[in-house]
């Protein structure tokens, strides 16, 4: 953490300048940290972006211990900007129409990024708590989006996969599954043969806390070279959730 203790402060961004923050933070997670890349990425300027940035909405994580400085960033998009935007993100992964037939609120979730320093401690929490309000202002009934497991070699993450096909697979009525000319299987070990409990270590945090809230993983992965990463999509029906969940899902969760 931090040399001071942090005083946290969550928002929408709402100037270029902050815009801008976010995307630096997304940088030094994704571009340094993830060795990713991407056609907009301006490695000069240090900002990881991309043509979604001007639809969603970003949710940001602010230390005024630190002057403002944006360390978390969340991106957010409802359906009714996927609309303007001409689709959804994780679009161009996994076929989302059973999501987008099903006459429900639906909102996308990507590029959640703590700086290196806020890491494991309350500093999700906050991100989260922010999250919470956000869907309930604007009633949201089913959250979804990619989550990555850092690799792009399927059969070194043949454990953690193999969990979540075999024990987290979304229901059928909101199943969305990776696009034919991608499909990566998950079904790599039988469940039989599985160690859950060394897969479930070698499940990254936030999946880990999707999971925690009712979170379901859609059929397949995707893997994603520019990024670096084997991606799940990742499904939460909101009306599911028990009144257990709800509880740890209101108070926020840490990556």
């Amino acid at each position: 953490m931090p040399a001071s203790s942090p005083i946290f402060r969550v928002k929408l961004a709402t100037t270029p300048q902050e815009l801008r923050a976010a995307q630096r933070l997304r940088y030094e997670v994704f571009v340094e940290e993830l060795g990713g890349t991407g056609p907009m990425v301006d490695h000069a300027a240090r900002l990881e972006l991309d043509r979604f940035d001007t639809y969603f909405d970003h949710l940001l994580l602010l230390d005024d211990a630190q002057g403002g400085a944006v360390v978390g960033a969340y991106r957010l998009l409802r359906d009714d900007q996927a609309r303007r935007a001409g689709q959804f993100y994780s679009e161009d992964e996994y076929d989302l129409s059973i999501l987008r037939n099903s006459g429900r609120r639906l909102m996308e979730l990507g590029r959640s990024c703590l700086a290196k320093p806020y890491r494991g401690g309350p500093g999700m929490y906050h991100l989260w708590n922010g999250l919470a309000a956000y869907i309930t202002d604007y009633q949201v009934e089913i959250m979804f989006g990619v989550a990555s497991f850092h690799g792009t070699e399927p059969a070194t993450l043949a454990r953690p996969l193999s969990l979540l096909h075999h024990r987290y697979l979304a229901p059928p009525e909101i199943r969305v599954r990776a696009r034919r000319e991608y499909f990566q299987s998950m079904n790599l070990i039988p469940a039989d043969a599985l160690d859950r409990r060394a897969a479930m270590l070698e499940v990254p945090a936030l999946i880990k806390a999707y999971l925690r809230m009712g979170g379901y993983v859609g059929e397949g992965a995707y893997v994603d070279h520019q990024f670096n990463t084997t991606d799940v999509c990742l499904v939460m029906d909101t009306e599911r959730l028990n009144s257990k969940r709800k509880s740890i899902y209101s108070k926020g969760l840490a990556r």
